[in-house]
Formats: structure tokens, C-alpha cells, sequence
């Protein structure tokens, strides 16, 4: 049976474009509605499954007060506005909706919002089978464990994969963001076609347009030829933009015309190059955060938004720890040619009990450093750092923040190799980043510099 939709809109051209394109995905329309009064109306008549709804219409009352409503009637509803202020997303979030979408959008965004809407909506409710889920965990290569967390992003994955739409990974770092990027792009129709990966947080801010959109030769000084960017680089393909909390508000603007248009210039060119390019960006910053205080554009955020994929810390689903330990253990006893076959329960039960602020990549560098020390077939015990897994609470009781646990962790590194930041034995091999990304960390949080 069909769906039926409310549309809640006072623009009758942007209404009925929104029931044009929902006929054509197989919903059926209970009607459009100009104000909260006519919404109320029609959904006492018509009784929708789901509502689409403006923030400003016609009368004294607002899309945000009849969605209080909806709550009360548990009537599920997605936003669809223009109106993208600050206060406006802080009482939209109020309202706990399964959705916003920034006007313009395009039609697959729209469809794709609303399977998102829809499957989140099934996982509250309960109508969701743990069993069908399961049955697709394991068809992800690459990606570890049962877990119900993991198991509700690897679904997302699988619904968000096919479609072209833009997606925002979010996940503390080393929870395996682009790993899951790389499963979007193996899962979708382009998974021929080349995946770029760019880490945000790596490249320098005079650099940053010539590395994402190229440029042209004699653009500026020192540029000899052409250099074809990581956009073109990725036509009819994926590109992975790590860390893009970390890109500055100049650069911002211009991927979001790309986003919108797209289509790039090269630095010094004067035509525009269209490009087929689907955006996978990654964060472990609360981007609503750097919204509030000036660092990340707001419009930018709802284009990147359109569907997040959050990723549980490794101290949330320890039960894939036991797997995930084991499956290293083979990859890296292969690689290295060790015959080293199992971890012993006493073992197994100290990598349970431990903290892990440094996630799944703390957790492979840690059985990848022990397969190479063992003198057996078994992994006896292991060293981790007191520091790190003890309580992550002040002695004053106050839980610590995101960046002040970042900080201790980096700090224990570089303790741990001697103040050394890069090359062979470096913080940043031990932290698996690049020494580049590792100095710009440091130079946020305070650390100096004092070592090379």
C-alpha cells in the first residue's frame, strides 16, 4: 500500500514541484496545506503516514509549533525550508524531527531523505528485524562485528550506497570513517570509477583550491603546468573529504558551490568544468558546534547533512572487540609470517576492560605491535597504558571533554616515543596519521612543538 504524504507549503509552485516528484516515487498526496490550521484539517481527514512541512506559512503559527503537535499526535514529519538561521535550527532540533532539507533540493536528496526518515522511524518503533539486519552485516566486506549499533550504520550504508547523494560521517577518530567510505563507494553504481581520498586537516591553507580544484599553468607563482585537482581527479567516482571540520570558511564557500552547481574552475581558468563527482565527507567535530561559533557554514552543514552515518566508539559495541582482535591477529600474522594463532582469555578479558579512546585503529596498531613481539603461537597478555584506561573523569569528577582526552591521548604517544612526532618510530606512526595531521592537532590543542 502507499504511502501518503502531507505536504505542508505556502510557495504553491515549490508544493506542487514536492508533489510532483513524490507521485513519481510511488507516494500518494493527501493534499497541500498553506497553514497550520488547513495542516490540522487535513490530517484529522486524511489521516497521512508522514508530513513534509515548511517553517514560515500562512497565519500566526509556524511549521515549528505544529510539529510539537505531530509530536503529540506521534505523527512522523521532516522539514523542508529555507529558513536556516542559528535560533531556527535550535528550535527545529527541539522538535526532534527525522529530517531537514535546505530548499533548493533536488529529487533524489528529497527521496533519499525520506528512506532515511523512514528507517529511522521503523528502528524507534521496533518494526525493524534484528534478524534481517544481521543476515546483512556480514555482507560488508571489510567492516568487523555484530554489534546492534554497528549493525543500524551498516544498514545505512546499504540504503545510502546506491543513490548519489552526499553523505557526513561522523565518529570520534580511528572508528573507521574511511572504511565506511569505502564501502559507500564498492556498494554504489561507480564503484569502477576511482575513489579520492583528501584529508582536510593536511593541506595548507594557501594550497587548499589549487589540491581540490587544480589550476591552470601561470596561475600564480611556481606553478609550471596544469595540475588536474582531486575533484576532476574523481569524475564519475567518489570523493572522500576527511576531516572537513578542518577546512577553513573560504574554502568552504567554494565546495559548496560545487555541492550546488556541480561544476569546479581551476585556479587561473576562466570556463567551468562540470563534474559527476558524489561527496563523502568525514568528521570527528561536532560540526553543529562549529556552526554555533563561526567556523562552519551553516548552509554548507545541511548540504553535507542530507544523510549522517554515525559511528559508535569502540567502548560502545565491545562486544566486536573479541572479532575484531581476532581478525588482525590473522591479518597481521599472514603479513608478517608469524605463527601466532589465538589470544588467551585473560588477554581477551584486558582488551574488554580497557577504555580505548583511540578506537578500532588503537586497537589493530596494538595487535599488530604484539603479533610482531610474540615468541609463541598465543598472545599471553598485553601492555596498555595506565593512563589512558583509567577513568576518563577529572579527580574532581567532572567528565572530561572530547579535546582535553584527544590532548592526554596524543600526549602519551609522544610520550611514549620520546618526544618524537615524525618518521620511523614517531607519535604519528604510532597514531596512525600523517605527521602532517598529527602537527596540526597539536597546534590546536595547545601541544609544542618542540621535537621533530
Amino acid at each position: 500500500m502507499k504511502e501518503k504524504i502531507l505536504i505542508v507549503e505556502d510557495e504553491f509552485i515549490v508544493a506542487n514541484d514536492l508533489k510532483i516528484m513524490l507521485l513519481k516515487a510511488g507516494y500518494e498526496i493527501t493534499g497541500i496545506a498553506s497553514s497550520v490550521v488547513q495542516a490540522r484539517k487535513l490530517i484529522e481527514e486524511k489521516r497521512p503516514d508522514w508530513v513534509l512541512l515548511d517553517i514560515m506559512l500562512k497565519g500566526d503559527m509556524t511549521g515549528i509549533e505544529l510539529a510539537w503537535e505531530l509530536r503529540e499526535m506521534q505523527l512522523p514529519f521532516l522539514y523542508i525550508s529555507a529558513n536556516t538561521n542559528q535560533s531556527t535550527l535550535e528550535a527545529v532540533k527541539a522538535t526532534n524531527p527525522y529530517g531537514f532539507m535546505v530548499k533548493p533540493f533536488r529529487e533524489r536528496d528529497l527521496i533519499v531523505m525520506l528512506d532515511i526518515a523512514k528507517y529511522r522511524f521503523n528502528q524507534e518503533n521496533g518494526t525493524q528485524s534484528d534478524i534481517h539486519t544481521k543476515e546483512k552485516t556480514q555482507e560488508i566486506n571489510g567492516i568487523i562485528g555484530n554489534s546492534q549499533l554497528l549493525q543500524e550504520a551498516i544498514e545505512k550504508i546499504k540504503i545510502v550506497a546506491p543513490a548519489q547523494t552526499s553523505v557526513l560521517i561522523l565518529g570520534e577518530s580511528g572508528t573507521g570513517k574511511e572504511k565506511v567510505a569505502h564501502a559507500i563507494h564498492d556498494l554504489s553504481a561507480h564503484k569502477s570509477s576511482p575513489i579520492v581520498v583528501v584529508n582536510c586537516a593536511a593541506l595548507p591553507h594557501s594550497l587548499i583550491e589549487s589540491e581540490l580544484f587544480g589550476h591552470e599553468k601561470g596561475a600564480f607563482t611556481g606553478a609550471n603546468s596544469l595540475r588536474i585537482g582531486k575533484f576532476e581527479q574523481a569524475h564519475n567516482g567518489t570523493i572522500f573529504l576527511d576531516e572537513i571540520g578542518e577546512l577553513p570558511l573560504d574554502s568552504q564557500v567554494k565546495l559548496l558551490r560545487v555541492l550546488q552547481e556541480k561544476e569546479i574552475q581551476r585556479l587561473g581558468g576562466n570556463s567551468t568544468i562540470k563534474i559527476n563527482v558524489r561527496i563523502v565527507a568525514a568528521t570527528n567535530r561536532s560540526l553543529e558546534k562549529e556552526v554555533a561559533e563561526g567556523r562552519f557554514r551553516l548552509d554548507l552543514y545541511y548540504r553535507l547533512n542530507v544523510f549522517p552515518i554515525e559511528l559508535p566508539p569502540l567502548k560502545e559495541r565491545k562486544e566486536d572487540i573479541e572479532a575484531l582482535a581476532n581478525h588482525f591477529l590473522r591479518k597481521y600474522a599472514a603479513s608478517s609470517r608469524k605463527n601466532v594463532s589465538s589470544i588467551s582469555a585473560n588477554a581477551l578479558e584486558q582488551l574488554m576492560q580497557y577504555n580505548w579512546p583511540g578506537n578500532i585503529r588503537e586497537l589493530e596498531h596494538l595487535i599488530e605491535r604484539n603479533v610482531l613481539l610474540s615468541k609463541t603461537n598465543e598472545i599471553e597478555k598485553f601492555d596498555l597504558p595506565l593512563s589512558v584506561s583509567s577513568p576518563i573523569q577529572e579527580s574532581s569528577g567532572k567528565m572530561k571533554t572530547m579535546e582535553e582526552m584527544e590532548k592526554e591521548h596524543i600526549l602519551n604517544a609522544l610520550k611514549a616515543c620520546d618526544g618524537k612526532v615524525s618518521g620511523i618510530g614517531g607519535a604519528a606512526e604510532l597514531l596512525q596519521m600523517s605527521a602532517q595531521t598529527l602537527y596540526s592537532k597539536m597546534k590546536k590543542l595547545g601541544i609544542k612543538q618542540g621535537y621533530n
